[in-house]
């Protein structure tokens, strides 16, 4: 399967497993049949071309989602020319629509709207269905306020419907970063922050009649630690989860929550969604979500938006991936590649799913010793340096003092055989130092990473059979004065 495309393909009965980031309680389900998402690459439509869409959302109409976003001048570019690094060109070039009926391949079926409709920037699209007029109701951040359009079919161009400048009841008048949640019921909600601080969450209807105009918010809750943006809401056995993002702009971030039982309120505290703290929800920001239901179960897609033409997080811009639910405590699954059955509404992990969180150092955003997802031995010798093998980042160990430092992560995976790799360049003349995995029901395996290399080398440790249902992997150095080492694009994958 090519690594720049989401193929569909047909698989064995998967069995049940238990990634890194889920609970233990909280099995894997089992996906006899579907497509494969591969994320941490340039998603392809089905005709091959990029699939250009961010800050959207996706609309189930009948059998079929279509999945609306933006396309920006920086897209592209950076697409072409990735090694160029990051870039800031956020030029407005079309709101796109693309059309799926298992999850993982998107038909483009044409632009919404385009700079003759609305001008300026756009972001934040979502569109719902009216059940009163029947049409479909697109909502967006333009024109300097809130901009709608309608369309009577879902993937038909959307016809500007006016712009709303002012939303009653927002600290700052209008949002900030927004989404479209439609309910159960049909109703259709805005779920934003306010503009210009963010630090307060609304939850405003759409005018019953026609959804094209935003009632008066509800202030649900005001944050105490900074901003919150990239608002995404989903539902869950009668409970609302209300989800962002930090304040970070365009950048990778923990995913926080609030739940209530009413859409309105009251709603709870705050909590960070598990399993995206060790790799800052798949290096992406809150994007969009919804639920997918089938005859065999259901689960949340959670749509990260990973924004690397501006912020240079890694390449693509879309990492989707399943949350499912331990009682009412949601549960984000951070997979690499995963089998869905849109159809069952069940998914499993890919048999080549990378079991390695924050791989390339890129979820921490800036320069830093600890990273997330890892664990340091030897103090500040073990850092992050710019000048990646992919993305912005690598994992470093250097010091103009001899030292002795590790950085390792421990990880919980289903018992197999696995291939342990990395990407290294070294100065050499380390007393040791290797790539190492231990701890997984054998003895350490490992490769000598101690010779001179001024480029990029893979390293490879094949074989390495999983007993204990766990591992460690990672870097070690018993080092000199002035020696280094900088690795990036950990991968473990499973090969039988």
């Amino acid at each position: 399967m090519s690594r720049l495309t989401i193929a569909s393909v047909l698989l064995p009965l998967a069995v049940a497993l238990t990634p890194v980031g889920a609970d233990a309680a909280t099995p894997v389900p089992r996906a006899a049949a579907g497509a494969t998402i591969q994320n941490d690459v340039f998603w392809k439509d089905t005709a091959g071309n990029p699939i250009y869409s961010q800050g959207g959302g996706v609309l189930k109409v009948g059998n079929t989602y279509y999945w609306y976003g933006v396309k920006y001048s920086g897209a592209v570019s950076y697409y072409n020319n990735p090694a160029g690094g990051k870039n800031g060109n956020v030029g407005f070039s079309a709101i796109t629509i693309y059309s799926s009926t298992d999850l993982a391949n998107w038909k483009f079926e044409g632009n919404a709207m385009t700079p003759s409709d609305v001008g300026g920037w756009v972001g934040r699209v979502g569109v719902s269905r009216n059940p009163t007029t029947g049409k479909y109701v697109l909502a967006t951040q333009g024109n300097g306020g809130l901009v709608f359009g309608t369309s009577s079919t879902p993937n038909g161009h959307f016809t500007y419907a006016g712009t709303q400048s002012n939303i009653q009841n927002v600290s700052t008048g209008m949002s900030g970063d927004q989404s479209v949640f439609t309910d159960d019921d049909g109703r259709a909600y805005l779920v934003f922050s306010n503009k210009s601080g963010r630090s307060h969450l609304y939850v405003s209807p759409l005018r019953s009649s026609d959804f094209l105009h935003a009632e008066a918010a509800k202030n649900v809750y005001n944050s105490s630690a900074g901003g919150r943006e990239g608002n995404i809401m989903f539902k869950q056995n009668g409970t609302y989860y209300f989800c962002s993002s930090d304040l970070h702009g365009w950048n990778s971030s923990h995913t926080y929550c609030i739940t209530a039982k009413n859409i309105m309120g009251p709603y709870s505290a705050e909590f960070v969604l598990q399993g995206t703290d060790a790799d800052f929800s798949h290096v992406t920001q809150t994007g969009l979500a919804f639920t997918v239901t089938g005859s065999a179960g259901s689960f949340v897609m959670f749509g990260g938006d990973r924004w690397s033409d501006f912020a240079g997080n890694g390449l693509g811009y879309n990492d989707w991936v399943p949350v499912s639910f331990n009682g009412t405590t949601p549960v984000f699954h951070s997979l690499s590649q995963w089998n869905v059955d849109a159809a069952a509404g069940t998914w499993s992990a890919g048999s080549g799913n990378n079991y390695v969180l924050n791989p390339s150092a890129e979820a921490d955003r800036v320069a830093q010793n600890n990273l997330a997802g890892w664990t340091n031995v030897g103090g500040n010798v073990n850092s992050n340096k710019l000048g990646g093998h992919t993305g912005r980042w690598a994992i470093a160990q250097s010091s103009t003092s001899a030292y002795n430092a590790t950085r390792y992560q421990n990880i919980s995976l289903p018992n197999g055989t696995y291939t342990l790799s990395a990407w290294v360049k070294r100065s050499g003349g380390q007393k040791k130092a290797t790539i190492f995995a231990k701890n997984f029901g054998a003895s350490e395996v490992n490769r000598s990473i101690s010779q001179s290399m001024g480029t990029w080398t893979k390293v490879t440790v094949p074989g390495i059979t999983v007993t204990n249902g766990s591992i460690q992997v990672g870097v070690f150095s018993d080092a000199n004065a002035g020696n280094w080492v900088n690795v990036d694009d950990f991968s473990l994958t499973q090969t039988s």
